[in-house]
């Protein structure tokens, strides 16, 4: 019997946004599988961002179909609604609490009860420290888990920022230019990292960097004016005429 189709966990159809008549989104259509990594590239313009604010709730489309694990329509949710329902976005530049430790950013960004009497009472369980180590880990901070997260370098508090999302158990998780402004040393490790936060959800991964995209080794999509312009290996969109035209080659 043949393999089953893997599950498709997030879907656009159709996707359109206009700004004063500037159309970021033009019928956009794609999808990501569970459990894929996928790197989204395109020209200052093509509409990355705008995507990425439409599937999160940010920005409200003018037409289409945005739906999540299958039967969940996302179009008419606000963020916080999008968020609990386990899509995790790290926009490009960190935002963390840098006058707390590594440590307790990570249980700030527990999923826990939220509102005053259980915020007042909560405490963290063993399972729930247990998680911390684990992304401690995966997020390679563990030696600097004491360290207040403002004295971090740069790259360690993107990873810090990743190790915060995925505290919150996001299926799908909307990573913004996460190399920018990081040494050769922490871009290596943020692609090893990342390679392994895919082995257990999906990740989409908004780059500029091709030496970045191609460490990741992923499906790559790349946006021109609100729409796929071409899918598939790094290499064959490399190749593409039209990519090369529009953003390659200039």
């Amino acid at each position: 019997m043949a393999e089953p189709a893997p599950e498709t966990l997030l879907y656009l159809d159709g996707v359109s946004v206009s700004f004063d008549g500037f159309k970021a989104l033009d019928k956009l259509s794609l999808y990501v599988l569970s459990g894929e990594m996928r790197a989204i590239i395109g020209p200052n313009g093509a509409g990355k961002t705008t995507m990425m604010d439409v599937i999160t709730g940010r920005t409200r489309p003018d037409e289409g179909t945005i739906v999540f694990r299958n039967d969940i329509d996302l179009t008419h949710r606000d963020e916080a609604e999008i968020a609990n329902l386990g899509i995790g976005r790290k926009f490009q530049k960190p935002t963390v609490f840098e006058g707390q430790t590594v440590y307790d950013n990570l249980e700030l960004a527990l999923k826990a009860p939220r509102g005053v009497f259980p915020t007042l009472f909560w405490r963290s369980s063993a399972q729930e420290r247990a998680r911390i180590e684990e992304t401690l880990d995966e997020i390679g901070l563990a030696a600097q888990r004491d360290r207040l997260a403002g004295l971090l370098s740069h790259g360690q508090k993107q990873w810090l920022e990743i190790g915060m999302l995925l505290m919150q158990e996001p299926d799908l998780l909307l990573v913004d230019e996460p190399v920018a402004g990081m040494t050769d040393a922490e871009t290596e490790r943020t692609a090893s990292m990342l390679r392994s936060i895919a082995r257990s959800r999906s990740v989409v991964v908004v780059e500029h960097d091709m030496e970045f995209v191609r460490a990741l080794g992923v499906r790559v999509t790349v946006l021109h004016e609100g729409r796929v312009l071409s899918e598939g290996t790094l290499e064959t969109v490399q190749n593409d005429p039209r990519v090369v035209e529009v953003y390659l080659g200039r």
